[in-house]
């Protein structure tokens, strides 16, 4: 994957995104570009217009921290955006060190981890990696993805389901949403791994293959995706609208651990445990759940 156009494109799309009203500068009637003037944003970020031009060209490596904090406040980046080209110019740099990223074809959950996923009952907890795979869960999760779960091929892939499997926007109805911020975060993992193969092949095939995922990709949306609310059509035991946390995992850099919970008393928490007992008797245990995935 390229980082020089990452860079170019990110920023092109960032300085489209920011009028002249918004940090403070006249408008004029003779404007030839969406947004900012290359001129205006080297001259809020206190650059040389020379500079910003070879930045905004790719050549972001060596730029100091100081630069790309002013660059962010030039361009109004949220704290996702500012993180997002902290990351370009980190992995634009000679001496970077490619972040350790697991191959989710090699990985497997070690034995105490697969233990904390089936100590949750309450709600589907998942790991997943920033291409969306998901590589561990507890019985719940597995009842919970059953239609991720039934697409062919291994791992299986959150971001495939969204854009290329017919019953998406049914298990999510607000699937525009979901498009958005599935294509937001393999946006950010390109910007942290940009040589990661197994990314650039998801990228490759989505691109391809849906014409939804092209035109999101192009926007360079980026976002922080840690905690909130989102709404579920499961084909089994119907809506439910739950609230989900997001955790690194500290020990496995790259991976996120994810636990859904309904709110207590509520329908969606009475649905839940109706997929809990439809869970127990499609899979039975974690253990054959885990049989039946493999095979």
């Amino acid at each position: 994957m390229d980082n020089r156009a990452q860079v170019r494109e990110f920023l092109t799309s960032r300085r489209a995104n920011v009028t002249p009203e918004q940090v403070g500068l006249p408008t004029g009637t003779n404007r030839r570009v969406a947004g900012l003037r290359r001129s205006e944003v080297a001259t809020l970020a206190g650059v040389s217009v020379e500079y910003y031009t070879r930045l905004e060209r790719g050549g972001i490596s060596g730029a100091s921290p100081e630069v790309l904090s002013a660059l962010a406040r030039a361009l109004l980046l949220d704290d996702a955006e500012r993180a997002h080209l902290f990351d370009l110019a980190h992995a634009a740099s000679p001496v970077a060190r490619p972040p350790r990223r697991r191959s989710p074809k090699g990985w497997a959950a070690h034995p105490s981890l697969q233990w904390a996923l089936d100590a949750v009952t309450g709600g589907p907890a998942f790991v997943r990696n920033g291409r969306m795979d998901l590589l561990a869960a507890n019985l719940l999760a597995r009842a919970f993805y059953s239609p991720v779960y039934d697409m062919p091929g291994a791992p299986p892939n959150l971001a495939k389901f969204v854009f290329l499997d017919e019953r998406a926007p049914e298990f999510h109805p607000d699937w525009e949403a979901f498009a958005d911020v599935t294509v937001a975060i393999l946006r950010t993992e390109a910007g942290r791994d940009p040589h990661n193969k197994d990314l650039h092949d998801l990228i490759g095939e989505l691109s391809t293959r849906s014409a939804d995922f092209r035109e999101r990709w192009g926007r360079h949306d980026v976002r922080h995706h840690g905690t909130g609310f989102k709404t579920f059509g499961h084909p089994v035991v119907g809506e439910m609208m739950l609230a989900f946390e997001g955790l690194e995992m500290a020990a496995e850099p790259g991976l996120t651990l994810t636990i859904y919970t309904a709110e207590p008393g509520s329908p969606s928490a009475e649905r839940m445990q109706l997929l809990a007992s439809w869970a127990a008797s499609e899979y039975g245990t974690a253990e054959s759940a885990d049989r039946r995935a493999d095979h």
